[in-house]
């Protein structure tokens, strides 16, 4: 059993207790220090008095579960756990600043700000899924940031991992969460979609842009399940110059239906990262809630849910991956632009949630005073964008698969392994150009990306006639 309550001063395992940081309801957080460890640590430690929660108890055992698992910028740093025979606490990694909370205070902020925040919790939650965790309380309060702008998600008592047992589902039947941003299928008991989290995101811009809550803040189940069939008042009703690309997003993200919201965090990261080439649909238009009768319709008659089992959602991330296609417009190789197309035909029908950026590098010199239109007059990057859709065109691809993006740069290579790492691209499509002497003295792009990509890279090649010959 715990040996009593800590107090400053006292060391447990090594560590020294220093003033109190922060006391919740279900924990309190205490500045520690290690002779061997050079960086600013808290200890937290939860409460266990009389009454205590059974499932705050259970959500910290969780949480002492998960945190060591995880790693990269996007979490706080684990250090150590304590054992509840003795001392239950967890020590990590104390980060600069606070979290978004206090600017609750300050909204709406606006819309540049919102997508600026939403972009980079984005970032840490795709960070976060291709670590097999649902963070399941996405708010305000989780969320900070570190100096060099990577936002940081913490409290992983509500957390789940999709290759450990779920603690909080195996002992409780109602949901656990925070109500304004709970999302449909964590009402109904599903823990293990990624996309609830991509729902709770949505919460978060709404509100910050708004000044108002989607769905309000109830606190009993009734209240909650009314997200099930009422939709929120289209942000724009509220604050009527906010983008429509950025509404457009904000109510992707809300969709009742998960199936219908963003695949992966790192979509919508990338729409995020450029509103201009967001896909509009009836959503960017919307100005006022549906009318009764459909709301009717939803509560009597839903569309069925889609509850994601966790061996799914496992594999569900692999099911949406982020496709770059690097367009060399300037080959005119039909064979070469033949064989991408294939190729990224082959990849869309396998999976069919795939995004695809079709991508140009525009060469432009270290010095220049090169013009910005071609011989005919016309501006070169309208043209390249223009090019790269005549080139998509017959993967008759779903509305809002495929992006273009044309991106001026000294060094091809260099841009395109840029946009991949900026952009947490799974898979890079390219072609090869043919064999020169030029290509065998410098080396080739596709040899440079191929050497240093983050991800998997295909290189299409086209037989030349005299191979075929032979």
């Amino acid at each position: 059993m715990p040996r009593g309550k800590i107090h400053q001063g006292a060391v447990i395992d090594g560590f020294t207790i220093g003033e109190l940081a922060h006391r919740g309801g279900m924990a309190q957080l205490f500045h520690v220090t290690r002779p061997d460890i050079d960086f600013p640590m808290l200890m937290k430690v939860p409460e266990m008095g009389a009454g205590t929660d059974p499932a705050m108890i259970v959500g910290f055992e969780m949480e002492q579960m998960i945190l060591p698992r995880l790693s990269g910028r996007h979490v706080p740093r684990f250090v150590a756990n304590g054992d509840f025979a003795n001392h239950p606490y967890i020590v990590f990694e104390r980060l600069p600043g606070k979290s978004l909370y206090p600017m609750l205070d300050e909204l709406p902020r606006p819309a540049d700000e919102v997508v600026s925040l939403g972009c980079r919790i984005a970032a840490a939650l795709g960070d976060l899924h291709r670590q097999n965790v649902v963070h399941l309380d996405i708010k305000p309060s989780n969320i900070m940031f570190r100096e060099t702008g990577e936002a940081v998600l913490v409290d992983y008592g509500l957390a789940r991992h999709l290759q450990l047992p779920d603690l909080m589902d195996e002992e409780f039947r109602l949901p656990y969460g925070t109500a304004p941003y709970m999302a449909p299928e964590q009402i109904l008991g599903v823990r293990s979609d990624f996309r609830s989290d991509i729902f709770a995101l949505g919460v978060l811009m709404y509100f910050f842009a708004t000044a108002r809550r989607p769905f309000g803040d109830p606190q009993r189940m009734k209240g909650l399940k009314k997200r099930l069939w009422w939709d929120p008042v289209p942000p724009r009703a509220l604050v009527p110059d906010l983008p429509k690309p950025l509404q457009e997003v904000i109510l992707r993200c809300l969709e009742v239906n998960p199936a219908r919201r963003y695949p992966t965090a790192a979509q919508l990261m990338m729409d995020l990262q450029d509103l201009t080439k967001v896909t509009l649909t009836g959503r960017a238009e919307k100005l006022k809630r549906d009318g009764f009768s459909a709301v009717i319709k939803r509560r009597f008659n839903p569309d069925p849910i889609e509850l994601v089992r966790p061996q799914v959602a496992a594999t569900a991330l692999s099911n949406a991956p982020i496709v770059m296609v690097a367009i060399d417009l300037s080959d005119g190789s039909e064979e070469l632009g033949d064989a991408l197309r294939m190729t990224v035909s082959r990849i869309i029908e396998k999976t069919p949630n795939a995004r695809i950026a079709c991508l140009n590098v525009l060469k432009i010199a270290r010095i220049s005073l090169e013009s910005d239109l071609d011989a005919d007059g016309n501006n070169k990057h309208v043209a390249r964008l223009v090019q790269l859709k005549h080139w998509a065109e017959p993967l008759k691809a779903p509305e809002g698969a495929i992006t273009y993006h044309v991106i001026e740069a000294v060094s091809p290579a260099g841009a395109i392994l840029d946009y991949a790492r900026e952009n947490v691209v799974d898979h890079i499509v390219m072609g090869a150009r043919a064999n020169s002497a030029m290509r065998s003295l410098l080396g080739s792009v596709s040899g440079e990306v191929a050497a240093q990509a983050p991800c998997t890279v295909t290189v299409v090649r086209v037989r030349s006639l005299a191979e075929t010959a032979e």
